[in-house]
């Protein structure tokens, strides 16, 4: 360096997001019609899917955060319930950027990182409870925090 350069700073040089942990929070499978759904299932069309996907962030201390990642996934057949499986999948984060992207960088790019092993523990759910795994596509978390900030902040569903 020459003279009159400052150093740069440790601020400068953190990543703006650390990922420090990640774990299913709370996990729920329900088959309430096994086995006849089963026999249900292969006569008929497959089970119509609803799911719904929440996103929140909360402060733990400092610039450190836990991020939920809710999934609620409902398999019907016609009038019967074939599953329902809730996912809260929890990240720990340490993000560094300044306050005006705190948000996008808590309700988007770390639900980003997270859904990949959220949409792996429901498809291993499914398959191992003997239906076919689910592959959820992927989520524009984009479109959800935009929902998100042109409504109601506490909640979102996709």
């Amino acid at each position: 360096m020459t003279e009159g350069q400052d150093a740069p700073s440790a601020e400068t040089q953190l990543p703006p997001l650390s990922i420090n942990g990640q774990f299913i929070k709370d996990l729920s499978f329900e088959a309430p019609h096994v086995p006849e759904i089963f026999a249900d299932m292969a006569s008929g069309e497959g089970p119509s899917i609803g799911i719904s996907v929440d996103v929140k962030a909360s402060q733990l201390h400092g610039n450190m955060y836990e991020v939920d990642l809710s999934l609620s996934v409902e398999a019907k057949t016609e009038d019967k319930v074939a599953f329902l499986a809730e996912l809260l999948f929890c990240g720990v984060v340490t993000v560094n950027v300044p306050e005006e992207h705190l948000k996008p960088m808590l309700f988007i790019e770390v639900p980003r990182h997270l859904f990949p092993f959220a949409r792996a523990v429901i498809a291993n759910t499914t398959r191992d409870a003997g239906f076919p795994p689910l592959m959820i596509a992927p989520i524009d978390f984009v479109e959800m925090f935009q929902q998100r900030m042109g409504g109601d902040t506490d909640e979102a569903e996709a």
